[in-house]
């Protein structure tokens, strides 16, 4: 297999900035563009990865805000 774009891997860091809503909204565009079949190969490998990574980062979000309900629901039943 061959080594990334560094420019592509460098976008695909920044994706890890984004919030919830955001990442999910741009992810919906990606599968828009793939279904569409419209692009090249090269292209659709490069949106595949795009959003694979935003994928990650909506479950990274969505994760870290069930851990927080949790913690809040462990510390009520504590505490109440």
């Amino acid at each position: 297999m061959s080594t990334p774009d560094p420019s592509t891997e460098d976008e695909l860091k920044a994706l890890e900035e984004l919030g919830y809503e955001e990442a999910r909204d741009q992810l919906a565009e990606v599968v828009r563009a793939l279904e569409s079949g419209g692009s090249a190969l090269a292209e659709s490998l490069t949106l595949w990865q795009r959003g694979e990574k935003l994928a990650q980062v909506c479950q990274a979000r969505l994760d870290g805000a069930r851990a927080l309900v949790e913690s809040a629901r462990a510390d009520d039943a504590t505490t109440g």
